[in-house]
């Protein structure tokens, strides 16, 4: 049974998945080999699930594809036969890993109300319901998420029950008290401006490393002209070799950023901060780089549990 529903999705999307704007009477005569209620239905999911916008067009419904869709047809596919549990998926992919692993700002809003509603129903999980708010709520309306009432979500997605709904509602108060107090406090412009800072930017910045690091990461930080952060990139997990952290990889980054000068940064799972032979060599060999293309390399701060170390303070 699961194999015939696979293809029966297949024939349907791959006859409609190279219109740039259909109607559902369109897509009907595409598909012609399938019941027009069942080529409805899957339309309708398609819709729900925020691979096609529903349009209007000189009074007529019309439907177009989310070209910027991290969904695939055939995953798409995979996840209507077989579901999309949050416990069946892997580790790496599940939103509050990803979170703990990249950070909330990483994280798309379905990603984030996900999280929030936790658990899904039976049909239906966290993960799809975020997903179906999201298309219904999406960047330019998000701001009208707080304004909905627990009736009106719970026809958007059945999933969405009392707790839920209040953990959702909490979230969006929660930040929006903080970003409240952020406008009223001063936010003091950081600059990195020699290896002590470096090491206290790092241990804040990085402090997961630090805790929860069981293999080697290597970390960029971009800094604009006067030093002042710009972002962080994840540029290799393993043990740290020249071999590995390419040049090329590092100051594409930097580059991107349109950075002044960047900080190495990379964890010692052992917990000791010692630099190695091979620690030293990767400095050297970044630090002549950068002063090529014009990108300084100001520092390179080890991370680990007994405390930050400077590699570039010891040379």
């Amino acid at each position: 049974m699961s194999e015939e529903r696979k293809e029966k999705l297949k024939s349907i999307l791959y006859a409609i998945r190279d219109l740039e704007e259909f109607s559902a009477e369109g897509a009907k005569l595409k598909c012609h080999d399938s019941s027009p209620s069942y080529v409805t239905r899957v339309i309708n999911l398609l819709t729900r699930d925020g691979l096609l916008n529903r349009v209007e067009i000189d009074k007529q419904e019309r439907y177009r594809w989310v070209r910027n869709s991290t969904v695939s047809a055939d995953h798409w596919i995979e996840r209507q036969v077989f579901g999309e549990q949050i416990k069946l998926s892997p580790e790496q992919d599940r939103p509050r890993e990803q979170l703990l692993r990249d950070g909330p700002s990483k994280l798309t809003d379905s990603q984030l109300i996900a999280i929030l509603i936790r658990v899904g129903i039976v049909g239906e999980s966290a993960i799809q319901a975020g997903r179906i708010i999201a298309n219904r709520f999406p960047s330019d309306r998000l701001a009208a998420l707080p304004d909905s009432s627990l009736p009106e979500l719970r026809n958007i997605s059945k999933t969405i029950r009392k707790d839920s709904y209040a953990q959702i509602m909490a979230g969006i108060e929660l930040g929006r008290r903080i970003s409240q107090l952020r406008d009223e406090v001063p936010v003091v412009v950081e600059r990195i401006r020699g290896s002590e800072d470096a090491i206290r930017f790092c241990a804040r910045a990085f402090g997961r490393l630090a805790v929860d690091g069981k293999q080697e990461e290597f970390h960029i930080v971009t800094l604009d002209t006067q030093h002042g952060p710009i972002n962080t990139h994840l540029i290799t997990i393993g043990t740290l070799d020249a071999s590995l952290v390419h040049p090329r990889e590092v100051f594409r980054a930097a580059i991107r950023d349109s950075a002044s000068a960047i900080l190495l940064v990379h964890n010692h799972p052992s917990g000791d901060p010692t630099p190695s032979r091979e620690d030293k060599a990767v400095t050297e060999r970044l630090s002549q780089v950068g002063e090529l293309v014009g990108i300084r390399v100001l520092d390179h701060i080890i991370v680990a549990k007994e405390r930050c170390r400077s590699v570039m303070a010891e040379r």
